[in-house]
């Protein structure tokens, strides 16, 4: 299931920019450009970059004279973010594995992750590639998900999709919602050899303009897609049946919720 559920391919990045990108993704992304350019870092490497959504908010946030490494395991989705910047800005855009990263250490000064964390398949390799392009003093900053009951949203789309597959229900929203004990993530990083770790909890209210198209995001902006396909499912009879739940439980707005993550080098 986890190599499944990293795969943003084929028309999946458009929908996930669209439709997900400013119901769940957007503040986040400002906070965590915000706490980057806090520390006035001269070189970042942000991983699972995807659409380039915190690609774009570190480039605009960053100094003129601070270089950004923007890195995905799927092309598809750095070719969308590509689309956001102009020729000439000092980003790069490279095809990475977040556990097994092709850069000298001590390359970077800061190291971010937008709720990619969860869909590593070795979590604690990967904190140990970060550690190792980190420089001496550099900070590896990330946010997960918190719990589907902090994250409704989440349960809704899930439940729905599950009453058309009741005997094998997709388990795509499993995945993003499921790593978020800070004791654990802390144990972890302190065991790749990060000197100290912080933690904020930081929770958002997000309006739904359009249930129909937070829902079109839901199903057609992530692989959930393809375990529907695979299923023989209908996509667009699912997609209608998470409109009526959005709009029956959630109405206008939603709470959302994350757990956000400041790992200290030295």
């Amino acid at each position: 299931m986890s190599e499944q559920a990293s795969r943003f391919v084929g028309s999946i990045p458009e929908s996930y920019d669209k439709d997900l990108g400013p119901r769940i993704f957007f503040d986040y992304a400002d906070d965590l450009a915000r706490r980057t350019a806090a520390l006035r870092p001269k070189s970042v490497l942000e991983l699972a970059a995807g659409t380039g959504i915190v690609s774009r908010r570190l480039r605009d946030s960053l100094g003129s004279d601070s270089h950004l490494v923007a890195t995905d395991l799927n092309l598809p989705m750095l070719d969308v973010a590509k689309t956001k910047f102009r020729a000439g800005e000092a980003v790069r855009f490279e095809q990475a594995d977040a556990t097994d990263l092709g850069f000298d250490a001590a390359s970077f000064d800061a190291v971010v992750c937008q709720f990619g964390v969860m869909f590593f398949p070795d979590k604690f390799r990967s904190y140990t590639e970060a550690h190792r392009v980190l420089t001496a003093d550099g900070s590896y900053l990330f946010n997960v998900w918190h719990s589907w009951d902090a994250n409704p949203f989440a349960r809704i789309a899930h439940e729905a999709v599950a009453g058309f597959f009741p005997e094998n229900p997709p388990g795509f929203y499993n995945v993003p919602f499921s790593y978020h004990d800070a004791d654990l993530i802390r144990d972890s990083l302190l065991k790749a050899g990060f000197a100290r770790v912080e933690f904020e909890s930081l929770s958002l209210v997000s309006e739904i303009p359009s249930a129909s198209d937070f829902a079109h995001g839901l199903v057609f902006g992530n692989p959930l897609l393809e375990e529907i396909v695979m299923r023989g499912g209908d996509p667009q009879d699912i997609c209608a049946a998470v409109t009526n739940a959005i709009d029956r439980e959630l109405g206008p707005e939603m709470p959302i919720s994350a757990l956000v993550c400041h790992a200290l080098k030295g």
